[in-house]
């Protein structure tokens, strides 16, 4: 008997032995799968890059004829290249004001000239308005700034429900602004003439605003919306702006609310290219930018589309954004979509109630193949409902797999299938924790930024790391805990029900927070519940590994659409990442971009790494390829910058300080070099070359010492930023290529007896700056600029920027400062206490000590201001990868 037992005990053993031998072999070799993991890398260079190139051809002059009514590019190019030759259009500059104001109107003549006067009217106003507002931490004053604006209306119509087309004519120092903005200027005029021509009389009057002081920062739109005679008929807006020069147009804004407008872009735009989580995005105030559409949006309460070119961002705002850098079917991809939303919007009977009570919306284009709409209403419901689903279907597989296998409980499966959800929760916190891992690394060394200009870096360095990372502990899980009572197969398909899980939650948290973006996981669900329902209807899903050609064939839309997504971010983001300052490490964000596009094109696709035998070995090798892509990466490969196409940004004002005491004494004057350090690696690549950086030091050694650092920052972001900065003595005083005068006008006790009016007057170039900080107990009560940054105190702390800008109207800026002390401090100024209660209600005398530090700055930014022979030479030893935008500054401080 004994005999008996053991031979069944053997014959068993050898039969389990056979069934594990058998399981294996029905595993695919392990040197397939580069071949499996390479095929979705070329399916990311075969389909998505195609299409997210894929550009119109361009109309021609020549054509115009055989096709009437389209958008001509030619046209507008010929006009963009004269627009070019008048070179940089500083606010302020003669360029500007005069040379570029005059080229409007003489295209709106063109257009008079050839319009079916017939059938429209055509007025043409320039403005120059004057104003002011408080802009992220600044008061933004202009004066005297220039539109040009054009009002085109059918003579047939009684509408007075206007559409507001904008675009802006200036740019900053050095650039000629042929992208950002001239494109989307031309694009205006030639819609403007398609409109002006067309046969077909539209209902709504359509006004196109050239704007003139955009870069100030948004200047220009302001003074139209709260002041010009059409701004309060205007119902809804397009806004056109460019990221860099070239590419399609991408919408990353509507609204607020009106989700009908898009509606009309999904039926309408010919080459749709739109995103929720771009809105999200742009929004949260990662990207260093922002555009006209928030000064509609918050001065003129009004509805828009704020549509931009995002390709080559590389030249944006340097040299390099000319005329030959534009693409003229890139012209004609715009063109094509303006025309026909402006045809649609000048005809649609929502312009006429503007209702805005229909919340926003979730909206996406589908590889520029067709556009989705939907409310986000409408998208809580899907979310639920998908997910709902998505459950149900997970729950008859796995109750499916108990009735298929032998002496395995539903019970049993469920928490095996738990343990595998759990591992798969840590591998999406490795997904995302490994590229992150991996952007600490390279910035604790100094290597940041090096996918700058070798943008296929990523693949290796957080790509490969985020599938490690998704893949990993199953991989494990799998290989040193196997379970033969559940098949192989089986245990696969529990993988990607997890991954299916993982993505509902998801969904369900991004909705609770209130994120449209969770549109991506709804889309990751569908496809995966979709292969599920299919495999369980049809049994494959009991049949071997054939449920995986159902899975993979689904899996392909999705993939394209991920990566296609993401695609444009990082082309947005490689560039915009050169100008987002120094004290932010931008490969945290490249990485958390390849990890979140990793987790949703491939979180199913990349499981079946374990269909393979050998996985380890896999995840092994991509660990080998990260190295490698390491060692490059370190090397001169990696380095960002390349001349003139992928450049480095210094912004260097030279620049003259005066520093005057309480008495009226100058207790200290120099010269030097301001840089305004535009990213990550600052001026660190610099430190080896031909230019002389001796003695450059930190900034933030004085920001205890004068108000703003005492240094003349520019914008609220170059303030912002100013304890990052750096300053470079230099020996010979900086040559001021003109005047800047602060004049005191006097100092008057209120009635109150606790405050003192200080009155100033201050001229000097079109781009000026005041800071002020209240010196000891004193607070500024009051001022004769906008409030609100005193009214939200809790917001604004001083120093306050106020920035000021001018056109032709160089009128000197007056105003004055309320200076109040509190009895609390006046107190300990006025020793001892017995003296009478008159003094301590009308203590004029506590004013005789300091109560206010103010900084007076003028920069001198146009080149219509010569620079000194020495700062000629200093920037002309900058590296020839090196962009420089400079211009001379000065910044006087005084103690009142």
């Amino acid at each position: 008997a004994l005999a008996q037992d053991l031979a069944l005990d053997a014959a068993l053993i050898e039969s389990l032995a056979v069934r594990k031998e058998s399981g294996d072999r029905r595993r695919l070799p392990w040197y397939y799968a580069p071949t499996f993991l390479l095929l979705w890398l070329a399916l990311f260079y075969a389909i998505v890059i195609p299409l997210y190139n894929k550009l119109p051809e361009r109309v021609t002059i020549s054509e115009e004829s055989l096709r009437p009514g389209e958008f001509v590019a030619e046209r507008a190019q010929s006009q963009l290249y004269v627009y070019d030759r008048i070179g940089p259009k500083v606010t302020g500059s003669y360029a500007n004001e005069v040379t570029t104001v005059q080229f409007l109107l003489n295209e709106t003549e063109k257009i008079r000239s050839q319009m079916r006067s017939d059938l429209y009217d055509l007025e043409v106003d320039v403005q120059s308005p004057t104003g002011g507002y408080v802009f992220i931490d600044m008061v933004n004053m202009y004066q005297g700034i220039h539109n040009v604006i054009v009002k085109l209306s059918s003579k047939s119509s009684q509408s007075k429900s206007y559409l507001l087309l904008n675009s802006h004519f200036d740019s900053k120092p050095s650039s000629p602004g042929s992208g950002d903005d001239g494109t989307m200027v031309v694009v205006m005029l030639e819609v403007l003439r398609q409109m002006a021509i067309s046969e077909t009389p539209f209902e709504h009057p359509l006004v196109f605003l050239f704007n003139g002081a955009e870069e100030n920062p948004l200047q220009g739109s302001h003074g139209f919306i709260t002041q010009h005679m059409w701004a309060a008929n205007c119902k809804a807006f397009i806004n056109l702006e460019v990221g860099g020069s070239g590419g399609r147009d991408l919408l990353f804004q509507s609204g607020p609310n009106n989700p009908w407008l898009m509606k009309y872009y999904r039926q309408h735009a010919k080459h749709p290219f739109a995103t929720t989580m771009a809105e999200e995005i742009f929004q949260s105030g990662i990207l260093p930018s922002d555009s006209d559409f928030r000064i509609f949006r918050d001065f003129g309460n009004i509805p828009g589309l704020d549509i931009a070119q995002v390709s080559n961002g590389y030249v944006y705002h340097t040299v390099f954004d000319t005329f030959e850098a534009v693409p003229g079917r890139s012209i004609q991809n715009s063109g094509n979509n303006v025309l026909a939303m402006v045809r649609a919007y000048a005809n649609a009977s929502e312009l006429n109630e503007v209702t805005g009570d229909d919340g926003h919306a979730v909206f996406f284009d589908f590889l520029g193949l067709f556009f989705v709409y939907y409310t986000e209403t409408t998208g809580i419901v899907l979310n639920c409902l998908i997910g709902v689903i998505s459950l149900v279907l997970v729950g008859c597989s796995l109750w499916r797999m108990s009735r298929q296998s032998e002496k395995v409980t539903l019970s049993q499966i469920s928490i095996w299938f738990l343990i595998i959800l759990g591992l798969h929760v840590v591998g999406f916190l490795l997904c995302l924790g490994l590229p992150l891992l991996m952007a600490v690394l390279f910035d604790a060394g100094d290597r940041s930024m090096t996918y700058f200009t070798s943008n296929w870096l990523v693949f290796g360095l957080y790509i490969c790391p985020a599938v490690i990372g998704l893949v990993l502990p199953l991989t494990l899980y799998y290989t040193l805990k196997p379970n033969d009572k559940l098949s192989h197969p089986y245990h696969l398909q529990l993988s990607l029900h997890a991954h299916l899980v993982v993505q509902a939650l998801l969904a369900l948290i991004l909705t609770a927070m209130g994120l449209r973006s969770q549109y991506l996981c709804l889309i990751s669900m569908i496809f995966y519940a979709g292969a599920l329902l299919i495999n369980l209807v049809s049994t494959l899903h009991d049949r071997g590994y054939y449920w995986a050609l159902i899975v993979m064939c689904l899996q392909v839309l999705p993939f394209c659409y991920f990566c296609y997504l993401f695609y444009m971010f990082l082309t947005i983001f490689f560039p915009v990442l050169g100008r987002n300052g120094y004290n932010t490490n931008p490969d945290l964000i490249i990485g958390l971009f390849c990890a979140i596009c990793t987790f949703l094109a491939l979180g199913f696709a990349a499981q079946f790494i374990n269909m393979f035998r050998w996985p380890k070995l896999i995840l092994l090798g991509l660990g080998v390829v990260t190295f490698i892509f390491c060692m490059i990466a370190v090397s001169e490969v990696g380095f960002p910058y390349r001349p003139k196409t992928n450049v480095m940004r210094a912004s260097v004002l030279h620049t003259r300080r005066v520093f005057h005491e309480f008495d009226g004494s100058v207790s200290h004057s120099d010269s030097g070099y301001y840089f305004d350090y535009q990213d990550r690696r600052a001026f660190n690549p610099l430190q080896d070359t031909s230019l002389n950086l001796t003695g450059l030091q930190p900034v933030k050694n004085d920001c205890d010492n004068y108000v703003m650092c005492g240094i003349p920052c520019f914008y609220y972001s170059w303030c912002r930023w100013r304890q990052w900065a750096g300053w470079l003595p230099r020996e010979s005083e900086v040559q001021i290529p003109g005047e800047l005068t602060l004049q005191f006008l006097g100092k008057t006790i209120l009635e109150s007896g606790t405050t003192a009016r200080y009155s100033f007057q201050q001229s000097g170039p079109p781009h000026m700056n005041v800071f002020i900080q209240p010196v000891g107990d004193a607070v500024v009560e009051d001022w004769s600029f906008v409030r609100d940054m005193l009214d939200n105190p809790e917001e604004f702390q001083p120093p306050y920027q106020v920035f000021f800008s001018y056109g032709t109207d160089d009128t000197p800026l007056s105003f004055h400062i309320d200076m109040f002390v509190s009895l609390k401090g006046m107190h300990r100024r006025i020793q001892p206490m017995t003296y009478p209660l008159s003094m301590l209600q009308r203590a004029d005398g506590k004013f005789d000590e300091p109560t206010l530090e103010l900084a007076s700055v003028g920069h001198y930014v146009s080149y219509e201001y010569p620079r000194d022979a020495e700062a000629r030479k200093f920037v002309a030893d900058f590296p020839d990868y090196v962009h420089v935008m400079e211009w001379p500054s000065i910044f006087k401080r005084y103690i009142f």
